[in-house]
């Protein structure tokens, strides 16, 4: 079966893995799904991401991380924009979930990152998913 979504896919991945408490999981690796991973790890959603090769196009390893008692820390990851429909935003459209709470993460010219981040550069671009 071929995977039409892989970010999708992805966020399906690491929301399942968080519900079951999983220590990590694995996912497919590709450019969009490391920058996602990166920046779920600057803004503390995960502790880390490793790239494993296996001969063809690699998996990510993606450490989960809890708070201190053992809450889930990624109550709700959705994606935004779909294959079929893509959403973009520009810099003043961005949302920022649970009023500042939760981040949006980007796709822009400049890179994947967040949209604090997008916000302090003065970029839009593709709204790839939203994490709370």
């Amino acid at each position: 079966m071929a995977l039409q979504d892989l970010t999708a896919d992805m966020l399906t991945r690491i929301r399942n893995a968080v519900r079951n408490r999983s220590k990590s999981v694995n996912i497919l690796n590709n450019k969009l799904n490391r920058g996602v991973a990166k920046v779920l790890q600057d803004e503390g959603y995960i502790n880390s991401f490793d790239v494993i090769e296996d001969g063809r196009q690699g998996v990510l390893r993606v450490a989960l991380k809890y708070g201190s008692r053992g809450e889930m820390l990624i109550n709700r990851i959705d994606r935004v924009s779909h294959t079929g429909c893509r959403v973009y935003r520009g810099v003043e459209e961005l949302p920022s979930p649970i009023s500042g709470l939760g981040i949006s993460i980007v796709s822009t010219s400049s890179g994947v990152m967040s949209d604090r981040k997008a916000r302090e550069l003065h970029i839009g671009g593709e709204l790839v998913c939203t994490v709370s």
